[in-house]
């Protein structure tokens, strides 16, 4: 999974009620940072244990899958939702309830005695962080303000990367010595350390006089993206399209259907409010995003599993080859915002996927010695560019693409839609997880090949679809 959260850190700059900031600020910061590292940590140091989950437990490609997945598929269907529950039952409490349930999954998962009980946890972590995330965002936008809130949210999201690049490493070098479970252990500290700041320094907020929740749309869409991840979990593996499959797949649209229905009919009550879409240039940015991270998500995932089983990369060795790609974003970021500032978002945000799609075709050069130097880190500096050349641009592109009243909402369904990628490229692996030797390096140049042209489709959908003049406001 990617745990670059394209638009993200608009939420909490777009909360309309702020609440008087607390005595401890810099501690309300500290205290976000700590809940929220537990998301992006997770969401890359679990993609360099597949390869020994998959030899402790036994696991064939769709359990390897469902390792990922059990933990994307909660975060993608209820983010929005729990953004929502924040607004309604106050961001303080459901901030220390999703931690709690985070680091309850967490724990877990580093005890569980087999694979049924390992995914149920990582189900649990997947709530946490529906529930953790939006909420952290939004506390930080009620206690800054100004160019306050700018300086709190930009540390934020640097120290996310900065976690998401030490994580891999770190759950290589533990899994190196042996204690896969350990990598899972490393949420609790930091899970302890944001209840015991919340419950501390972050004011109480009262409830809400938000909407009632959306608690049918949630379900809805949680069932339609699980018979979805089953489908084609399922259809890419050995077993292929079974009329099992075919019938999930045939499930899966008709609850989406149902779901879009229904927000349909909610207006502006609904989880997911249908406003956003009248938005020609909103309707480019969601694809572009669907597509441009669903495909880092493959590339995430395949990378260090196939380095390990192909090349004979260490663990640890794995984690490091990612390195450049959180470091080269948080250090050229700030000057592709501020490019696209100047010259308006359409062109970077049709340029940057195009680099990134080169940088899925210099990965065809990986083989069975994979030099790191001239082969691996090449790829990875190319596709970092790329993405910084995206990622920016993306958060001032969604924000300007709708009026000001749906600025939360598009930014947060935005997130959501990145997540729903990862989900859904996780779920069409199984052939290349399945594969072995020579096999498992042919079928990673396939996914590899089709990643490019992914990507260079994201680029089309923001050339045809977003304003030339940029993106404005409806």
């Amino acid at each position: 999974m990617s745990s670059l959260p394209p638009a993200c850190d608009s939420v909490a700059a777009q909360c309309s009620k702020a609440s008087p900031p607390g005595p401890h600020p810099n501690l309300v910061l500290v205290t976000t940072i700590l809940a929220s590292a537990l998301a992006f940590v997770d969401g890359s140091v679990v993609n360099v244990a597949l390869s020994t989950l998959g030899q402790k437990f036994n696991a064939d490609a769709a359990s390897l899958q469902w390792v990922i997945n059990a933990y994307l598929l909660p975060l993608s269907a209820l983010l929005l939702l729990g953004g929502a529950a924040g607004d309604y039952f106050g961001r303080r409490r459901l901030l220390i309830l999703g931690t709690s349930v985070f680091a309850s999954g967490s724990l877990g998962c580093a005890l569980a005695s087999g694979l049924p009980a390992l995914l149920a946890c990582r189900l649990f972590q997947g709530v946490g962080a529906a529930m953790l995330m939006p909420n952290s965002l939004a506390i930080l936008g009620q206690t800054f303000s100004g160019a306050s809130k700018g300086r709190a949210i930009g540390i934020w999201a640097a120290t996310g990367a900065a976690m998401a690049a030490i994580g891999p490493v770190l759950g290589g070098w533990l899994i190196d010595l042996g204690s896969w479970r350990a990598i899972f252990l490393l949420n609790l500290p930091l899970a302890c350390g944001a209840i015991l700041l919340a419950w501390r320094i972050v004011p109480r907020d009262r409830r809400g006089d938000a909407y009632p929740l959306d608690a049918t749309g949630g379900i809805l869409v949680t069932a339609g993206l699980a018979a979805l991840t089953w489908a084609l979990t399922v259809g890419s593996s050995r077993s292929g399209w079974t009329s099992t499959a075919l019938s999930a797949a045939a499930a899966a649209v008709f609850l989406l259907l149902i779901f879009w229905r229904l927000e349909t009919t909610r207006g502006a009550r609904a989880m997911m409010p249908m406003d956003l879409f009248a938005s020609k240039s909103f309707v480019g940015l969601t694809l572009l995003t669907l597509l441009l991270y669903g495909a880092l998500a493959g590339l995430l995932v395949l990378l260090p599993y196939v380095l390990i089983k192909v090349a004979g990369y260490s663990a640890t060795a794995a984690g490091a080859a990612l390195l450049p790609l959180p470091l080269i974003l948080t250090l050229t970021s700030p000057a592709a915002g501020a490019l696209a500032g100047r010259i308006g978002t359409r062109l970077p945000l049709s340029i940057g996927p195009l680099v990134v799609a080169a940088g899925f075709l210099i990965a065809l050069r990986i083989d069975s010695s994979a030099s790191y130097w001239t082969q691996v880190l090449p790829m990875i500096v190319i596709i970092a560019m790329g993405m910084s050349g995206a990622v920016a641009p993306l958060t001032t592109a969604v924000l300007t693409s709708v009026d000001q009243a749906h600025t939360g909402s598009a930014s947060g369904l935005n997130s959501a839609v990145a997540r729903t990628g990862g989900l859904v490229a996780t779920a069409l692996l199984g052939s290349v997880l399945a594969a072995e030797g020579d096999r498992l390096l042919g079928a990673y140049h396939v996914a590899m090949a089709i990643g490019a042209a992914i990507c260079a489709a994201a680029s089309l959908s923001a050339f045809t679809l977003l304003d030339r003049k940029g993106p404005v406001s409806n």
